[in-house]
């Protein structure tokens, strides 16, 4: 009979054997029996091999990248761990074993399926850093505070609701004002969520937004919507709570589109709407722009059927691809047919967003009622702060604390870090992004082909609303990466998406060029524009950029970067001298931008291939890079045709 201890040893890959049997005779400290590069390749570890637990003398363990769903108490033999990472397993509990490792210093959990943090992490009180990021854990209990050496905790990528996630993401000291204030204060609740109407312009965005606050609300010839227009609706919910919806209804023409990461918001209810007229309804683009920034809120379709006129949709078929989705719903706003029906569904689902009826401190309520009641369109911070004081704040840190908050719910807007827009509280959301938008409608602009001056935007901004703050209105464009200032100019802009499409004449050295593409599953609008702004300072002349394209110069190097949407494809060469530098700059940008649709997009970063056939074609064949560096850290120099 094969012994356990036998059988357990064949089932660990070798290079794992071959580290740990070093790690016994050389006493190292530290052993990595990460797969993280070896998953094509080589199974991953279901139990961790029971030799190391004779490892006594460890103090770094790497376990990441395995299918492990649970830790024996055999770990407590290794009393001298500081840093134990269990990132990407499957462990859907923090194992009681874990919290008697007390010299810990680092614990990471991250990416695995953990639904509850166990009292007993208290015990881990020399713990400096705690990753918890993409579980499913939905409570940080008040006891975590107790961890007085936790410096840092990362906790995105969680459906919480205790605290709400918006203060989660910000962290152990974040959480512990929370508990505090609730602790001080007392409790109350939220009842309040944002409706987002969203769709082609001219389905019927507007009159749905009126007819759900009033029924008998009557058709007529309406301006298309410019930008975003801002309603609220209250009702009671079935336990006579005043639910307050705030519909948000947007523009659907393609100049809005680049802004709407900043107002597709997660934890709000989506309705889009289709005009069932339109044989050519994009569906795909928009149930793609809310499943990558809205993280999984719910949506319903709103079929606009004017005249009658019917389209079917497959319900079935979309829910496969979007499980968003909850309901496909049909009426003809002329005669309000199913309108009932609509606004039924609408406050079922809205109610039972996850965040509904979460506690918040006392005083965070009583502001938020303030603000709501004050009618400007904005307020200095300074008066923020004493509405905060006149409500029962204390710490000014709270009363930050709380506008990040109303800002990651939208309900105003309040940039911390930006030196300029830092000292404005916009209390209304709406006031800003019609100003914006007015200011890019602007037929001067188009004209211009997006060139404009701080003498136009006065222009544009002549009422009495946007008076004495037109450099805050022109620094929120900057912010939304609307627009860059041209180097070397007193107050010459360009708003890149209404560059010329004319791609400009210029010269280019194809020998020896680095050659890099990004391919999409599905490309938001705005990603070649975010780009272009991030990078403006170095177009070449700044003049050799288009409205899908720019030519970058950097030292001795020149990038082109052109974006080809129809092929869901952005194309970069580099040629000249310190190519790989201006690689490196031209790559972290894209990653950037990448990073900012919540970690979602989905995209394949290629390599052309090298060989002799390749290098005298038009088109090589590019490889995944990610595939070319696992091959690499496996040492698998050779690709088999």
């Amino acid at each position: 009979m094969t012994s356990p201890k036998r059988n357990n040893q064949n089932q660990v890959p070798r290079r794992f054997r071959e580290r740990i049997e070093n790690a016994q005779e050389n006493k190292l400290k530290e052993l990595d029996l990460s797969n993280k590069f070896y998953s094509e390749y080589h199974k991953e570890l279901t139990e961790i091999p029971t030799e190391v637990w004779e490892l006594e003398q460890l103090e770094v363990l790497n376990l990441t990248y395995n299918q492990l769903t649970t830790i024996p108490e055999s770990i407590t033999k290794l009393t001298n761990l500081t840093e134990l990472s269990l990132t990407y397993n499957q462990l859907t509990t923090i194992p009681e074993s874990i919290t008697k490792l007390t010299n810990l210093t680092e614990l990471s959990l991250s990416y695995n399926q953990l639904t509850t943090i166990p009292e007993s992490i208290t015990k881990l009180t020399n713990l400096t850093e705690l990753s918890l990021s993409y579980n499913q854990l939905t409570t940080i209990p008040e006891s975590i505070t107790k961890l007085t050496n936790l410096t840092e905790l990362s906790l995105r990528g969680n459906p919480l609701e205790t605290p709400p996630i918006e203060i989660a993401e910000n962290g152990i000291e974040a959480i512990r004002e929370y508990f505090q204030q609730i602790k001080a204060e007392g409790t109350d609740y939220i009842y309040e969520a944002k409706l987002l109407i969203i769709g082609e312009g001219g389905a019927g965005k507007t009159t749905l937004a009126n007819k759900i606050q009033n029924p008998d609300y009557q058709l007529r010839d309406e301006d298309t919507t410019k930008g975003i227009d801002v309603h609220q609706w209250n009702f009671p919910t079935k336990n006579q709570h005043n639910f307050q919806m705030n519909i948000w209804d947007f523009g659907g023409q393609e100049i809005y589109h680049a802004t709407h990461q900043f107002f597709l918001t997660k934890r709000s209810l989506y309705i889009l709407v289709a005009d069932t007229r339109k044989e050519d309804t994009d569906f795909y683009y928009w149930l793609n722009v809310v499943e990558l920034l809205s993280n999984n809120s719910p949506l319903l379709i709103v079929k606009n059927e004017k005249q009658d006129r019917k389209r079917e949709i497959n319900q079935r078929e979309l829910q496969g691809q979007f499980t968003n989705i909850k309901e496909i719903l049909d009426t003809n706003l002329a005669n309000n047919r199913n309108l009932e029906k609509i606004r039924t569904e609408i406050q079922h689902y809205i109610t039972n967003l996850p965040h509904i009826g979460n506690a918040i401190p006392k005083t965070w309520k009583k502001v938020r009622e303030a603000l709501e009641l004050d009618s400007r369109n904005y307020i200095s911070l300074t008066e923020y702060l004493s509405i905060c004081e006149e409500n029962g704040f204390k710490k000014d840190e709270d009363k930050l604390q709380l506008i990040g908050y109303l800002h990651d719910l939208g309900v105003c807007l309040h940039f911390r870090e930006d030196p300029l827009l830092n000292k404005t509280v916009i209390l209304k959301p709406e006031w800003g992004t019609a100003a914006v938008y007015k200011a890019l409608d602007n037929s001067k602009f188009y004209d211009n082909f997006g060139e404009f001056t701080k003498d136009d935007l006065v222009d544009i901004w002549h009422e009495s609303i946007y008076a004495n703050m037109h450099d805050e209105l022109l620094q929120l464009m900057i912010k939304f990466q609307l627009c860059y200032k041209i180097p070397n100019t007193s107050q010459t802009y360009i708003a890149p998406q209404l560059l010329t499409a004319a791609k400009p004449e210029y010269n280019w050295d194809e020998n020896d060029n680095l050659i890099l593409r990004y391919t999409y599953e599905f490309m938001p609008k705005g990603i070649i524009t975010q780009f272009i702004v991030a990078m403006h300072k170095d177009i070449e002349e700044q003049k050799y950029v288009w409205k899908s394209g720019v030519i970058l110069k950097k030292n001795q190097a020149r990038a082109e970067v052109i974006e080809y949407y129809g092929k869901r494809e952005i194309k970069i060469r580099i040629s000249g001298q310190q190519k790989r530098d201006l690689m490196t700059i031209v790559t972290h940008e894209f990653e950037k931008i990448h990073s900012s649709y919540n970690n979602r997009l989905k995209y394949h970063k290629l390599i052309p291939c090298n060989c002799a056939g390749c290098q005298n074609i038009q088109e090589p064949y590019f490889y995944k890079f990610s595939e070319l560096k696992e091959r690499i850290n496996y040492q698998n120099y050779i690709i088999e045709y």
